[in-house]
């Protein structure tokens, strides 16, 4: 639980506080945006579950996110009695890594959570790019499932485990290029609730979209990976390659 707790907070402040502090920023002098842009926000948000999966993977698996452990325990790698413990902690950990991103932010004179977006999730006029609800919940639902194969596959024990954040990383990086002009990309319900307590009203009032698509996007994943690619359920002899259950 303290792992999960720490390797969230550290997505959601490094991921979120990228694009919350660091997306636009205008030089004073020369009017020049120094700030890293999507595709600066897309490498926080990679990075930070690359480095979080490497720091505390080995104690807990290194969720981070509630669409995973929900994925994990379709799949049969993850046990369901630790499923609501896992998605409590992770929401925990997001709102308050929400709460210092909130309390920076507000350092700055003329900050508003609601007017500035704060990072939240959204469709209609919600969406960065204006993308219509039925476009964004088929964005969330696939780059979920994509994002739950990638992470299925490169921990399945016929493969190179040692090298699973690596791909887990880039994996979201790249979910991010694709996905942060039609949805500001979720595809984890913890990040989306942790800012989205802030911004309130609108955003609040959308976070469910994010919540159910994430879920059914790695349900979906869950319950394909092993048919797809003859990854065994049941359990065999000391030695030969299983996916770990």
């Amino acid at each position: 639980m303290g792992a999960e707790f720490l390797g969230t907070f550290w997505l959601v402040l490094g991921g979120c506080g990228s694009a919350v502090l660091a997306a636009k920023v205008i030089d004073s002098t020369d009017k020049v945006q120094l700030g890293i842009g999507f595709l600066g926000v897309a490498f926080a948000f990679g990075l930070t579950v690359l480095t979080g999966v490497f720091a505390f993977g080995h104690v807990s698996g290194g969720h981070f996110n509630p669409a995973v452990t929900f994925g994990l325990a379709v799949s049969g790698r993850f046990a369901w009695k630790d499923v609501v413990p896992y998605w409590v902690i992770q929401v925990v950990a997001a709102s308050v890594a929400g709460l210092v991103l909130f309390v920076i932010a507000s350092g700055k004179d003329g900050f508003s959570a609601s007017a500035s977006g704060f990072a939240t999730n959204g469709y209609g006029d919600r969406s960065p790019n204006g993308y219509g609800l039925a476009a964004c919940l088929v964005c969330e639902v696939v780059m979920t499932a994509v994002f739950l194969y990638v992470i299925l596959g490169s921990t399945d024990d016929r493969g190179p485990k040692s090298f699973a954040p690596i791909a887990i990383g880039f994996t979201l990086t790249i979910i991010h290029l694709v996905s942060i002009p039609v949805t500001n990309t979720s595809v984890n319900p913890a990040r989306s609730l942790g800012v989205a307590w802030f911004a309130g009203g609108a955003a609040l009032g959308q976070v469910w979209l994010f919540i159910l698509a994430p879920l059914i996007g790695a349900a979906i994943a869950g319950a394909s990976y092993a048919a797809i690619t003859g990854a065994r359920r049941d359990p065999v002899d000391v030695g030969v390659a299983n996916n770990p259950a």
